[in-house]
């Protein structure tokens, strides 16, 4: 059946790399020309807004999912194809969970870190078994992709990092794996 919504989890602000912002934007468009729904935090700053602008700029289909404590702190999109408040945190993600067939990771913060451990947390203890992507934008996930690495070759991980983690270059690799 293939992939026909994916979360995205990436930072609410710009960040110093340009790259962010184009590989961000690249995202959006290409799901929008897959006819991939786009599931995320439904924030309209930095990169959460960027990603959602292009998908819809691209005739994509958008469905955001906001705490109500941070509708005024990321200030909620209002021009997507549906937004969902939802009361805190842990039922945000419990949403953008079950409503995608898979993730991506953009460029974050300790919230996009938080919903990738997570994820790739809750595929370990086979309470979902969603594919995970990483947009490793400019070698920005290197250091964490290299502390992955150590965990495993010290015995800590039950599976392989390259089975619970697929790391992409260039939002263009995705496509390899729809």
């Amino acid at each position: 059946m293939g992939i026909q919504s994916m979360a995205v989890f990436c930072a609410s602000k710009y960040g110093n790399n340009p790259l962010f912002t184009t590989h961000t934007t690249e995202m959006g468009r290409l799901m929008a020309e897959k006819g991939i729904t786009m599931i995320y935090g439904g924030g309209k700053n930095g990169l959460m807004g960027c990603v959602a602008d292009a998908c819809m700029a691209a005739g994509g289909t958008v469905r955001g999912i906001i705490p109500t404590r941070l509708i005024e702190w990321e200030t909620q999109h209002t021009g997507i194809s549906e937004l969902t408040v939802v009361e805190n945190m842990h039922q945000r993600k419990r949403l953008m969970y079950e409503l995608c067939d898979a993730a991506i990771i953009l460029p974050g913060g300790f919230g996009t870190l938080d919903e990738l451990f997570e994820m790739l947390t809750w595929n370990g203890l086979a309470l979902h078994d969603k594919k995970v992507f990483l947009l490793n934008s400019g070698g920005f996930y290197n250091h964490l992709l290299q502390h992955l690495q150590l965990l495993q070759d010290e015995g800590l991980l039950y599976g392989k990092i390259e089975e619970a983690l697929t790391v992409l270059n260039e939002p263009e690799d995705l496509l390899q794996h729809l």
